[in-house]
C-alpha cells in the first residue's frame, strides 16, 4: 500500500510510519513538527519506500500519484499541548479532517482517524464502550480537544454515509513509550523524568482517578490491525451525488466503520502509576500533590471486547516490562 500520515513526525506516527514501512508498504509522513520532532523519523529519512513533507494538514492537501490509505494523525495531544495550543487543536480536529477526508475520497482511498478516550469526557461508565456517548464539557480548557476529536468523528461518519469513504475510526487509550518528549506533560513521561531527575513526582488531587496505559508497540499492532482489515461494505448509488451504504454488522450491531477502543483494560491509580516509576526508577524522589485541572477524568478505562472480535486484539506487553523499557529509552534521551 501507499499511505499518507498526516502527523507522522510525532510520538505515534512515527512508530506508525516505521512499522509499515518495514512492512513494505509506502509511507508519506506529512507533519508541520508543531509537536513532531524530525528526530522521531531520522532512521527512515533516505529510505526508498518513505519521505517526509513538512506541512499544515489544515491547508489544501494535494499528493501525487495514487493513494491507498490517509491515516490522520495530526493534533497536539497531551494537555500541555492543546492548552497552549487550543485554536491549533481546534482547526486540525475540523479542517484538517476536512482536508484529509476529501483527499482520501479524491484518491479512493482508505481513511483511519485517530480519535481519543477523551470523547469520552469524565466518564459515567467504566469501562467504557464504544456506545458510551460521554460526558464532556464543551466550554473547559480541555474541551477543545475533546470536542476536535468528536466532531472529527462525526465527520469521518458523514464521509462515510454520503460519499461511500471506507472508513476506520479508532478511540486511542492512554499510550506510552520510546519517542515521547520528555516535557510534554503526560502522566508517565513526567514521572519517569521527574524521577530520573531526582525531582518530586507531581500527582495532581490525591491520586485517586485511574487510568489505563497500553504500550506503544500493542497500541500499533491494534491500529495496523484495523487499517488493513478488509471492508465489510457494499455500495449502491442511489443517485449521482449520494450513495446509500449497506454494511454487514457485527455480533454487538457494528461495524468496522464504527469506532474501536484501542487500549489496555488493567486500570491503575495515578498515585499507584507513580509509585510504580519510583521501584522501577529506584529513585528516591518524594510524591507531591497538587490541584487538580479543570475537569479532570476521575476514571479511565476501556472496554475492548470490540477490538477482541473484530481484530482478535489484546496487549500482550506487560506494565512494568513496558515501563523498564521507557525507562531506559529516556535515561539516554535526558
Amino acid at each position: 500500500m501507499r499511505i499518507l500520515i498526516t502527523g507522522g513526525a510525532g510520538f505515534l506516527g512515527s512508530h506508525l510510519s516505521e512499522v509499515l514501512v518495514h512492512a513494505g508498504h509506502s509511507v508519506i509522513c506529512m507533519d508541520n513538527l508543531l509537536t513532531g520532532r524530525v528526530e522521531n523519523i531520522a532512521h527512515l529519512i533516505g529510505h526508498e519506500r518513505f519521505s517526509f513533507v513538512k506541512y499544515n494538514v489544515c491547508d489544501y492537501v494535494h499528493v501525487d500519484g495514487p493513494l491507498d490509505a490517509v491515516m490522520h494523525f495530526a493534533s497536539p495531544a497531551s494537555p500541555q499541548d492543546y492548552l497552549e495550543f487550543p485554536i491549533a487543536t481546534l482547526k486540525v480536529g475540523a479542517l484538517g479532517t476536512h482536508k484529509a477526508l476529501g483527499l482520501a475520497k479524491a484518491k479512493c482511498a482508505r481513511f483511519l482517524l485517530a480519535s481519543t478516550s477523551e470523547v469520552y469526557g469524565d466518564p459515567l461508565v467504566n469501562p467504557q464502550p464504544e456506545s458510551y456517548w460521554g460526558n464532556v464539557n464543551p466550554l473547559s480548557p480541555r474541551g477543545v480537544y475533546d470536542e476536535a476529536k468528536r466532531f472529527a468523528e462525526a465527520l469521518t461518519m458523514a464521509y462515510h454515509r454520503y460519499h461511500a469513504v471506507d472508513t476506520r475510526i479508532v478511540r486511542i487509550f492512554n499510550t506510552f513509550g520510546p519517542r515521547m518528549r520528555p516535557n510534554d506533560g503526560r502522566v508517565v513521561s513526567t514521572f519517569i523524568v521527574q524521577a530520573l531527575q531526582g525531582k518530586p513526582l507531581s500527582v495532581f488531587g490525591d491520586g485517586s482517578q485511574t487510568r489505563s496505559f497500553c504500550y506503544v508497540d500493542d497500541l500499533v499492532r491494534g491500529i495496523t490491525g484495523l487499517l488493513l482489515l478488509e471492508s465489510d461494505r457494499t455500495v449502491e448509488q442511489r443517485t449521482d451525488r449520494k450513495f446509500l451504504v449497506t454494511q454487514q454488522k457485527n455480533l454487538d450491531g457494528s461495524s468496522m466503520h464504527d469506532p474501536v477502543n484501542i487500549g489496555n483494560p488493567r486500570e491503575l491509580t495515578v498515585l499507584a502509576i507513580a509509585k510504580l516509576v519510583l521501584e522501577l526508577t529506584r529513585s528516591s524522589s518524594q510524591i507531591t500533590h497538587h490541584p487538580l485541572p479543570a475537569d479532570d477524568p476521575k476514571v479511565r478505562r476501556p472496554d475492548i471486547s470490540r477490538a477482541g472480535m473484530l481484530l482478535k486484539w489484546e496487549p500482550q506487553v506487560q506494565l512494568e516490562d513496558a515501563l523498564v523499557r521507557t525507562i531506559e529509552y529516556f535515561r539516554k534521551a535526558i
